[in-house]
């Protein structure tokens, strides 16, 4: 009989989409739409969103990628900032239907959302797109340069919003060294680069978890992702948001630019 506790007996209202993944969600909704318990991302008003679109020089009738859109905040800000259209490609299947009620609460018509891991999509050859859009999935890849790289082939622009290693600030946070295990010296494809193993540990408990598809990822220092971006051929890079006091590790923004 627990089946029937997945039905719902009253109006239909926004509220009871949300619902649905109640305690999940780290978006809070514009214009008090509905009320989802967490204040802790305001992804439907992203400043990153906002400069990154005004220094490509904007997105209207552009064809972007977005790559793990999460609960869809930044697909609904590059739709309304005029896009022709968005594939926005999610791998954590709660997440992919978050999107989808996002989608459906505010009436999105230019993104088409697909579930599966933006790595391998990518590996298939998907065609060109404007812009790219990758707000924190970088730190949670388990090879780095292979997306920088795999990016380079479909855009001469993106946007990555990552945290970086840096171990003197990281040493100074006594719950975070725990969480980095090792590091390794790596080559790909002739980028040489150090990888630091980082463990998401009791974070794989939460059913809201939004990290990578692995109970581990590779982070990399500021220097050697900017070294992988220059090696991939972007040669133009502008940063912005860059925090190195984030309580999760240090972090920036950045726009770079191919020919």
């Amino acid at each position: 009989m627990e089946i029937l506790d997945s039905y719902i007996k009253s109006v239909p209202t926004i509220q009871n989409a949300l619902d649905i993944f109640t305690g999940e969600w780290a978006t809070r909704l514009p214009r008090d739409l509905g009320k989802l318990g967490l204040e802790n991302f305001q992804h439907f008003v992203d400043p990153r969103i906002q400069w990154s679109v005004e220094k490509i020089g904007g997105i209207q009738d552009k064809i972007v990628l977005e790559l793990g859109p999460l609960e869809a905040g930044h697909t609904y800000m590059l739709e309304k900032l005029g896009a022709k259209s968005i594939v926005a490609v999610e791998a954590n299947t709660r997440a992919y239907l978050k999107c989808l009620i996002i989608k459906e609460i505010m009436g999105l018509n230019k993104a088409k959302f697909l579930c599966g891991d933006f790595i391998e999509y990518l590996k298939t050859n998907p065609g060109k797109f404007d812009f790219c859009v990758a707000i924190g999935v970088l730190y949670h890849t388990i090879n780095p340069p292979e997306l920088i790289e795999l990016i380079s082939k479909i855009s001469n622009k993106v946007f990555i919003w990552t945290h970086y290693y840096d171990q003197e600030y990281i040493e100074k946070k006594d719950y975070l060294p725990p969480k980095f295990s090792s590091s390794q010296i790596a080559d790909y494809k002739g980028f040489k680069h150090t990888l630091y193993r980082y463990e998401y540990l009791t974070a794989l408990d939460s059913a809201g978890f939004c990290g990578g598809s692995n109970s581990f990822s590779y982070w990399m220092s500021k220097d050697d992702i900017f070294a992988s971006l220059n090696y991939f051929g972007f040669s133009h890079i502008e940063t912005n948001f860059v925090d190195p006091e984030h309580p999760n590790g240090p972090c920036l923004g950045l726009v770079a630019i191919s020919p």
